[in-house]
């Protein structure tokens, strides 16, 4: 079969090129303690867009890191005769907590879903960062060029997903030992970093993760489609790659490879050996570093698209919470 990277007996071993930077540890122990000070404010507003008779459908707001009011759909079981399971789900770059029926087949199953939408993106939550530098376009360059790393705006989202597996874990319907996490794309990479950040998530099924190696990235004149906002940085701010080594180390801040070990739960991943978009190695550069329970599902004709059967995989995987 055709190339596009590394072949698979060298992708099982590869763990990035990206630095991961110093203070890497602490820089994301003190964001958690941002977190604990969080006054979440949690909002429950029954929707009126659907009306299934198995399910309970709310709007679930509550506030993040810095203030901002951030947006879920909750979904739960109508008469849960006990504490059940719950699964979190995360969409792609730029779009949203989806429709409200694609989840009704977890309910039915007996689980609660929550679906959050990103800062900033196509969802209802809020994006209330203020940075030094490019707002214009691209949400992991946003405050790429502030001197304080906090400012990242993936630092502020990945901890979002942390809180809203806090919050689905704490509502008394929930059994907390039987979360699971899931996403494509940017929701794969949401899903490594909210069981790196909340290590009680029990069941993790990354699907092709963004946010994993941007070096590896660049290297492979891959910095276009969604990592075109790459390309764009040292274009507007550092033409002559003066300051490279100091900017690929601190988008290690919010590289998921770096936040991989972290994961306690078991992992089911799905791979695309011809993504061109979100490349193998990097996935596997994230895949590699994690030390928990974990297998692979490999697609080796398939690129940065609906892999056939991954969906009822996912399924029967966290019928197991």
């Amino acid at each position: 079969m055709p190339i596009l990277d590394k072949p698979l007996s060298e992708l099982v071993h590869y763990l990035g090129i990206t630095p991961r930077p110093s203070d890497f540890d602490a820089y994301w122990n003190t964001a958690l303690k941002e977190l604990d000070k969080v006054d979440p404010k949690i909002e429950l507003i029954p929707t009126t867009a659907i009306k299934p008779t198995n399910a309970e459908c709310f709007d679930l707001f509550f506030t993040g890191v810095g203030g901002a009011r951030i947006h879920a759909k909750y979904l739960r079981p109508a008469k849960p005769h006990k504490p059940h399971p719950a699964v979190l789900q995360f969409h792609g770059y730029s779009g949203n907590s989806g429709e409200w029926v694609d989840k009704l087949n977890y309910v039915s199953q007996g689980y609660a879903v929550a679906a959050l939408d990103c800062r900033g993106q196509s969802g209802l939550s809020e994006d209330n960062s203020q940075v030094k530098g490019n707002t214009l376009q691209g949400h992991f360059i946003r405050g790429l060029g502030d001197p304080d790393p906090k400012k990242l705006l993936f630092r502020q989202i990945f901890l979002d997903t942390a809180q809203l597996a806090r919050i689905v874990m704490g509502f008394k319907e929930v059994d907390p030992t039987r979360v699971g996490a899931m996403g494509g794309s940017q929701g794969g990479a949401l899903t490594v970093a909210c069981a790196a950040l909340e290590p009680r998530i029990k069941l993790v099924a990354p699907v092709f993760p963004f946010l994993s190696d941007y070096r590896r990235v660049w290297e492979m004149d891959l910095a276009k489609d969604a990592y075109d906002e790459l390309k764009k940085f040292f274009r507007w701010f550092d033409p002559n790659h003066e300051r490279e080594d100091e900017i690929f180390t601190k988008l290690g801040y919010i590289d998921i490879q770096n936040l991989a070990p972290r994961i306690k739960g078991e992992v089911l991943y799905f791979v695309s050996q011809m993504d061109n978009i979100c490349p193998p190695s990097t996935q596997f550069a994230t895949y590699n570093k994690i030390t928990s329970k974990k297998s692979y599902v490999l697609y080796p004709d398939f690129g940065h698209e609906h892999l056939p059967g991954h969906g009822d995989k996912i399924f029967n995987f966290m019928l197991g919470l």
